[in-house]
């Protein structure tokens, strides 16, 4: 393995990981009392203002064509409502579970692309399909021994099922030549206005009063937004977009490691053994083509501009 490979698969590692760290963040805010709305709200606020200097870096134009306002708005909307769902989930199940079971969304992608644009599922897909299912039933129940609460496992199939839909969407649209800077940019610039009307034009939205607060909050828009993005995109310059997507396993896996070590969230041995099967799933359908081209769709238009 050469300079160039070591770098690519080390900020993959670096990018997926930074990605699972939104329990890492959140979960201190919900402790000091912030609602899933005023949470997300500073997440895209900052998130916003980075990504802005981010496309000022790289020289990119914040002009938008007519025919992609509207576009742009549904993708913000989506984009939304799978952080939205996301977080509130995280108030019914452990972070580390429900980050595990947002990891379907490549197996709900293939789902889509067969029952919409007649993409034949492989053998291998449906194989796959089934164990990730058989692994979220080992799920069930946590280390106390309660079972999994369903309002909280709706909440995270609705998560993924809005990020696959998002990924189909751009591909199809005419975003789909977009760079990823721009993309996200305008993506959280409209999806937080779902946060606004939900905090009642803003005089809901709790304060940042302490140091922590605006660690934790800045930190939730600086690690699993811009740092992944920026990694992730390099990465797949380098080693190519399966391998990227493949250490995409490494998103849940530091979920579960930031719930069971820093939140004392805990594991049975069949949750483990589920686990496992997801991610394996998982891995199997991103290798798999025509599946694999949606997963890091994003990054890979970014690459492709940069080239031009």
């Amino acid at each position: 393995m050469d300079r160039k490979q070591i770098k690519g698969y080390a900020l993959g590692i670096i990018g997926s990981a930074c990605y699972g760290l939104n329990p890492l963040f959140a979960l201190p805010l919900y402790q000091q009392g912030f609602t899933p709305d005023s949470t997300l709200f500073y997440r895209y606020f900052f998130a916003i203002i980075l990504l802005a200097i981010l496309m000022k870096y790289h020289g990119q134009s914040f002009a938008l064509k007519r025919n992609e306002i509207v576009p742009l708005f549904t993708m913000g909307i989506l984009f939304s409502l799978s952080s939205l769902t996301l977080f509130l989930s995280y108030n019914y199940m452990d972070a580390g579970i429900a980050s595990t079971i947002l990891f379907l969304y490549p197996i709900m992608v293939a789902l889509i692309s067969a029952a919409f644009f007649h993409e034949k599922l492989k053998p291998i897909t449906i194989f796959a399909i089934l164990m990730a299912f058989w692994g979220i039933s080992l799920l069930k129940e946590n280390g106390s021994g309660k079972p999994m609460n369903m309002i909280g496992l709706g909440l995270v199939a609705i998560s993924a099922l809005s990020y696959a839909i998002y990924l189909v969407a751009v591909n199809r649209s005419v975003l789909k030549t977009m760079p990823t800077e721009k993309l996200t940019f305008y993506s959280i610039l409209f999806g937080i206005s779902v946060y606004v009307v939900r905090l009642n034009l803003l005089t809901d939205l709790q304060p940042l009063t302490t140091p922590s607060m605006w660690m934790n909050a800045i930190g939730l828009a600086l690690m699993p937004t811009v740092i992944s993005l920026i990694t992730i995109t390099v990465s797949i310059h380098l080693i190519g977009s399966t391998p990227t997507s493949i250490l995409g396993a490494l998103e849940p896996v530091t979920a579960l490691f930031c719930g069971v070590l820093v939140f004392g969230e805990s594991l049975t041995f069949m949750n483990i053994i589920g686990i496992l099967m997801v991610l394996s799933a998982v891995t199997i359908i991103v290798t798999v083509k025509p599946i694999s081209r949606f997963i890091r769709y994003e990054q890979l238009q970014y690459i492709r501009w940069r080239r031009k």
